[in-house]
């Protein structure tokens, strides 16, 4: 059937989406109650609950070493602030945009998908986006477990001095499998519960780094030469080599959450908490986080003579036993914070879409833990070429070619109008043909391409190649967009799609 089908009454507004949710066809093999749309009743998350989120997800690790990766790359920490600092309020508009469906009409990511992919193609976006989450799940994961490691290495000593397995000590991989079942305990119990964890996380977290900035800014006396160093860039044609695409890879770390975002947005209790929520939360939240990390590094320069990036390495420099455990109580939470709502969600969802009458939210997240391991993380995370160029610039690029089209789709073409019950069944608008809209998956083709197409490595200062790709890139005339990689996958896939759908009908 194409996307001309029989017209149905669409459901908008709060009581005809509270009615849709409590109508929508249960029994179709496309549904299941994890997919199927909140009611108004179980809508309970409020501004408050959003910030708390992003507070929760912003303050981790890898988001704390982002400003690291560009000074490493020549930028000054003016500049590398700047750069973070600008990224997220970019990323901001689609995250508002795509998440506008959450409260709207209580569905998630990927049955927002197949809005514009077909009820079937849905499963693309939502595997891309899932396999995008297990990697960053892995990379999470390894990251908390040698926090944690490291810290407990530091209160009862010996640790690192423990017989290796697989190249690292069976006292990490022990910490690392203790850390993935804590997380995957924790999700299992419900988006509720998750709910409730990232209130009082968010603001111990936050508590956390604040007490690392007055332990080191109290040692230090001052916060040391640092913050004085030069740009090795400039504010010339160099620096602007290494910001776009620098810019592009910080905005590819929150891409992510730009496409599933519908995933948390279901529950809130109205567009008003959504928007303030996650605009009060996610560009101020980050620019902070990354000023905090710079002064926190900069102290740690002046007292130790070199420049600690890594929180957990400046953390283990104290030899105050309640210190240390404060510390590793604090990267426990951090990062089990941001890991399960950024990284589990989604693929619990994106999975339980793949096959919705077998698996549900709980055996997608199981399956997301499983795949995280296998992916193999510590071999992600080795240089900053590799981490912001290969990873997160990829990432951002496919990424940014979906929210392109869910873009398109929801505001342009159906002007936020969406049929419930059409969403999950066979033979409706949203059947097109065989459950496939082969014009959402041209966009996606022609935005990836153009996108990630020209991806490269690097090669460091010895000539070694960083990253998988060809140091040409897959498509070496294609090269100069992949600096451009999210802004260039929206683009296209926007306008490709548009420009496909033009003349179809508008519902």
């Amino acid at each position: 059937m194409t996307d001309t089908a029989p017209p149905s009454s669409p459901v908008a507004g709060p009581a005809a989406v509270e009615l849709g949710a409590d109508a929508y066809p249960a029994g179709s093999r496309y549904a299941n109650e994890d997919l199927r749309p909140v009611p108004i009743a179980e809508r309970r998350w409020t501004t408050y609950n959003f910030v708390a989120l992003w507070i929760g997800m912003a303050h981790c690790i890898p988001s704390w070493t982002l400003a690291s990766g560009l000074v490493a790359l020549g930028m000054d920490w003016r500049q590398a602030v700047l750069t973070i600092g600008l990224a997220n309020v970019i990323v901001l508009f689609p995250m508002l945009l795509t998440g506008h469906a959450g409260p709207k009409y209580g569905i998630p990511f990927p049955v927002l998908a197949r809005a514009s992919f077909g009820i079937r193609g849905a499963n693309l976006p939502a595997m891309v986006r899932a396999a995008v989450a297990c990697c960053w799940f892995g990379i999470q994961t390894w990251i908390g477990g040698q926090g944690i490691f490291v810290l407990l290495g530091k209160i009862f000593g010996g640790w690192a001095d423990a017989s290796e397995v697989g190249g690292y000590p069976w006292t990490l991989w022990l910490c690392f499998v203790i850390f993935w079942v804590l997380e995957l305990a924790i999700i299992y119990r419900g988006m509720d519960t998750l709910r409730r964890f990232e209130n009082w996380a968010a603001p111990f977290v936050l508590v956390g780094a604040v007490v690392l900035l007055v332990w080191i800014a109290n040692k230090a006396g001052g916060f040391g030469p640092l913050l004085h160093e030069p740009s090795k860039l400039g504010w010339g044609a160099d620096f602007w080599k290494v910001f776009f695409p620098g810019l592009m890879g910080m905005i590819g770390f929150w891409s992510t959450l730009s496409l599933n975002i519908p995933d948390f947005t279901r529950f809130g209790k109205g567009q008003r908490a959504q928007v303030w929520g996650q605009t009060l939360g996610l560009p101020t939240t980050m620019t902070v986080f990354a000023l905090m990390s710079v002064l926190v590094t900069a102290g740690s320069e002046q007292v130790y003579g070199a420049a600690i990036w890594d929180p957990v390495a400046l953390a283990g420099k104290t030899d105050n036993v309640f210190g240390l455990l404060f510390a590793l109580i604090t990267v426990f939470v951090a990062t089990i914070s941001v890991n399960i709502a950024a990284n589990v969600v989604s693929p619990a969802y994106d999975l339980a879409n793949l096959a919705p009458k077998v698996i549900n939210f709980r055996r997608g997240a199981l399956i997301t833990g499983v795949l995280g391991v296998l992916i193999m993380p510590w071999k992600l995370t080795s240089t900053p070429e590799l981490y912001i160029f290969t990873w997160l610039g990829v990432v951002g690029g496919l990424l940014g070619t979906v929210a392109g089209i869910l873009i398109a789709d929801y505001w342009i073409i159906r002007r936020t109008t969406l049929y419930l019950a059409d969403l999950y069944v066979a033979g409706g608008r949203y059947w097109y043909r065989a459950g496939w809209n082969w014009r959402a998956v041209a966009a996606f083709v022609v935005g990836g391409v153009l996108a990630v197409g020209g991806s490269y490595s690097t090669v460091n200062e010895n000539g070694v190649k960083q990253g998988p790709l060809p140091v040409d890139g897959l498509i070496p005339f294609l090269k100069p967009l992949a600096d451009y990689g999210w802004a260039v996958g929206l683009g296209a896939s926007l306008v490709v799609y548009l420009t496909l759908m033009a003349g179809k009908r508008r519902a």
